[in-house]
């Protein structure tokens, strides 16, 4: 397991990122590997209660789709983060068919409350999560023909996401482009910079697949609370 303690946006956050036992089904390997995270959490005075974001890594599609709903089994109810999904054999180091990164933060106030927020109507995924005023959007896709239009439809539905999150583009923090690999990463750089979506932090990442056949790139984002 890697743990990476960091400050950003006035708040202390945990990062954790591992991969499942080997020779461990998906469904199995992500229960374990979640009590694992709780643990280390747990050593530094939180829990999975302050999962603020979790991508879930397979080795192939299969894979991905098994571990994906161990994972909406486990954060369910309040405990729901931001979420997102994807297969990339090169993730992995060892011979295990699923992995999980998890995000945590510990609030400037600790009676803070969480407040997930679903999609109209729900879906098996978060909107975004309202936390202690930071918005942690789940990642969103399209299934255009090219990539310049799925990147151009994805910045519409962040359009309509930010406003009903309460926030507004001067707030968005950070991006982070997850994208098929093989792809320009400068063509979604330009499509920002022609749409006036200035990010101090963009992020890039390459994967070989998503949910969906025709997805080329999910986009997260991180925003703070307010206009």
């Amino acid at each position: 397991m890697k743990t990476r303690i960091f400050t950003w946006l006035g708040r202390q956050f945990i990062e954790l990122c591992a991969e499942g036992r080997q020779g461990a089904a998906e469904a199995e390997a992500t229960h374990d590997l979640f009590q694992r995270f709780d643990r280390e959490l747990q050593s530094h005075g939180l829990s999975l209660d302050n999962a603020a974001r979790v991508r879930v890594w397979g080795r192939d599609k299969n894979a991905r789709a098994q571990a994906t709903a161990a994972r909406s089994k486990i954060l369910a109810g309040n405990k729901r983060a931001a979420s997102s999904s994807f297969f990339s054999q090169p993730w992995f180091d060892s011979d295990a068919a699923a992995g999980l990164e998890l995000l945590a933060m510990r609030p400037l106030d600790a009676a803070v409350a969480r407040k997930p927020v679903d999609f109209a109507p729900a879906r098996n995924y978060l909107y975004y999560l309202d936390y202690d005023g930071v918005i942690f959007f789940s990642g969103f896709t399209s299934e255009a023909a090219t990539l310049d239009q799925q990147v151009a439809e994805v910045l519409k539905t962040y359009d309509q996401a930010i406003a009903h999150a309460a926030t507004d583009w001067t707030k968005v923090m950070k991006l982070s482009v997850l994208l098929q690999r093989g792809h320009d990463m400068g063509l979604v750089e330009r499509a920002l910079a022609q749409a006036n979506r200035h990010v101090p932090e963009i992020e890039f990442s390459f994967v070989d697949g998503f949910a969906g056949d025709k997805y080329l790139i999910e986009i997260e984002a991180t925003a703070l609370k307010g206009r």
